[in-house]
């Protein structure tokens, strides 16, 4: 049985907000309380792309008529998993029983050995 630390995207639609900055604040806040109290153990961050022209790092945030789509990033430790496809499948679960309706993606799984801190 293994330990994985698992992240996933999520991509969360955010009405009636006129900057980027304000979609992400909104986003991250809702999120949060989706996953709280009783997931309060699972990472909300903005989500990196990378410009296909410089390949430069931008949050994660396309902004149109008062309405964005963020992408956020979940981190969640799992442990005793079978696999690390197995533990992807366990945080998967967790996370999308709370954020029903919210397009969910694996995008990494680390193992980690327990007690070290990640």
């Amino acid at each position: 049985m293994g330990n994985y630390l698992v992240t996933l995207e999520a991509a969360w639609l955010v009405r009636d907000v006129q900057t980027a900055d304000d979609a992400i604040g909104v986003a991250i806040s809702e999120a949060g309380k989706r996953l709280n109290p009783k997931l309060d153990f699972v990472e909300v961050d903005v989500g990196t792309t990378y410009c296909p022209a410089c390949e430069e790092p931008f949050g994660s945030v396309f902004l149109t008529a008062n309405t964005a789509i963020v992408g956020l990033v979940l981190e969640m430790k799992v442990f005793d998993a079978e696999s690390e496809e197995h533990g992807a499948r366990i945080a998967k679960s967790v996370i999308g029983q709370a954020l029903r309706d919210i397009p969910l993606n694996v995008i990494d799984v680390e193992e980690f050995e327990k007690g070290k801190k990640n």
